[in-house]
């Protein structure tokens, strides 16, 4: 298996304080666990580019695009941070980190379909899932699974897409995004009720929303995702899958209540391998969102990269 690993220093610029959970130490925990493990000789790191304004306009409307572009404060600019809203701010950096997380999810899309890589993870931040086609919002600026989805779909020609979503939180954005769109599937599970209380109001056909009770563990979830996912991921038949990697449902990650540890992420990863290489060719792409908890952040990603590596 041929896995990279993608990412690019401008990642880490951008930060919304000091006190932000979201913070540029989540990639270097990230890096410096695939040293520990001592994997990182086994992976392809690879540069994220930036991405053009015309990719993020596949899933983002111009207003979104310009509020961020335009709102960034200046490198010396008195005002650090600019609010987009209490939790979700800009600096300096941010649309160039921005650009660049969405760039490495569609640079690994078009190596993964030209067969030069089996799949990618994509180190990057900001993650993306609840950043909406009409705004950012929970530490996301642009949804960068969406933006390599749509990117699959209309430069690639892909007629049928998955995306898996096993962050804690629902994936709002993504699902905004693919409404009602029987090109794509999307799967998730996410702590419910819970920030941004989305997900069980009535979801479209295709969409697979499992909310899941505060203080359940790796049995409650792998159940829901064995009599509900899989059965739906089997009838899709995906020629491509695009997973927003969250690894915040971790039981040492204080921002949600749930209790997963790094043997789920690796039994979850499996069950998508195995969708894989049944279906997309073992196309997969594979972008964090979120994870708060350094250690437990480094260790789960970790435990997902070895299974799509298979040295697990």
């Amino acid at each position: 298996m041929t896995t990279a690993f993608y990412t690019h220093a401008d990642c880490k610029r951008h930060e919304m304080g000091s006190w932000h959970p979201e913070s540029p130490e989540r990639l270097q925990a990230i890096e410096d666990q695939l040293i520990a493990s001592r994997i990182d000789s086994l992976l392809e790191f690879r540069e994220a580019p930036v991405a053009d304004e015309k990719d993020l306009a596949r899933v983002h409307t111009q207003d979104a695009i310009y509020r961020i572009r335009e709102n960034c404060p200046g490198i010396n600019s008195e005002c650090q941070h600019f609010p987009l809203d209490a939790d979700t701010l800009l600096n300096a950096y941010t649309w160039r980190a921005a650009l660049r997380a969405a760039g490495a999810a569609i640079a690994a899309t078009d190596a993964v379909i030209a067969g030069e890589l089996d799949n990618a993870f994509c180190s990057v931040r900001p993650p993306g899932h609840h950043a909406t086609p009409r705004e950012a919002m929970g530490f996301c600026m642009f949804n960068n699974v969406a933006v390599a989805a749509k990117h699959a779909m209309e430069v690639h020609g892909l007629q049928r897409v998955v995306i898996v979503d096993f962050d804690v939180h629902h994936g709002n954005g993504t699902e905004e995004a693919f409404r009602d769109d029987p090109r794509v599937l999307m799967v998730s599970f996410f702590q419910h009720p819970f920030y941004p209380y989305t997900g069980t109001d009535r979801p479209a056909a295709n969409m697979i929303n499992l909310p899941i009770p505060a203080h359940s563990y790796g049995d409650v979830v792998r159940q829901a995702i064995t009599e509900k996912w899989l059965p739906a991921l089997h009838q899709h038949q995906p020629e491509m899958i695009f997973i927003s990697a969250g690894f915040d449902a971790h039981k040492e990650d204080d921002m949600g209540q749930m209790g997963l540890v790094e043997a789920d992420y690796s039994w979850i990863t499996r069950q998508i391998m195995t969708i894989a290489r049944q279906y997309s060719r073992g196309r997969i792409v594979s972008c964090l969102e979120g994870g708060y908890n350094l250690s437990a952040l480094g260790r789960s990603v970790v435990a997902h990269i070895k299974v799509l590596a298979e040295l697990d």
